[in-house]
């Protein structure tokens, strides 16, 4: 396999602009943990092998529980992720999707049991984040491993 562009070379401006979305959640307190569960969430339903593979290394460095990372695509049939966690994960999965069905109120409604306002902004910034880097990875051909 080989990639498409390179846009880090080709166009690092692009590279330096996501980077600054990336600053942006960080820097707003989003646990880490679930910033990179809605990470692989999003990237699994777009089909992004890149974001999978980084994101998945990611957490298992930083200690995560294997069962987490692996049982993600059905963290609606496992006791392992919390009622505040399975609310974002919805939420992700919704708004990747967003053309099928928008975002449903009871969605918000049940994020905000566990969130503020300000917390739901963030996710909706970290899922397009994600959402946009997939889109990239995708149409340039990444895949795991593509860069070194």
């Amino acid at each position: 396999m080989t990639i498409r562009i390179n846009h880090q070379k080709v166009h690092p401006q692009i590279f330096e602009t996501m980077m600054k979305l990336e600053t942006l959640i960080t820097e707003s307190g989003l646990d880490p943990t679930l910033y990179n569960l809605i990470k692989i969430r999003a990237s699994q339903i777009n089909g992004c092998s890149f974001c999978i593979d980084m994101h998945a290394k990611e957490l298992q460095r930083k200690g995560e529980s294997l069962d987490r990372i692996l049982l993600l695509t059905v963290w609606r049939e496992v006791p392992i992720y919390t009622n505040a966690e399975k609310a974002v994960l919805e939420l992700t999965e919704y708004v990747t999707r967003v053309a099928e069905d928008g975002v449903p109120d009871h969605v918000y409604q049940n994020v905000l049991q566990y969130y503020s306002e300000k917390e739901f902004l963030t996710f909706i910034m970290a899922i397009n984040t994600i959402n946009s880097w997939n889109r990239l990875g995708i149409a340039t051909g990444m895949f795991p491993g593509c860069f070194l």
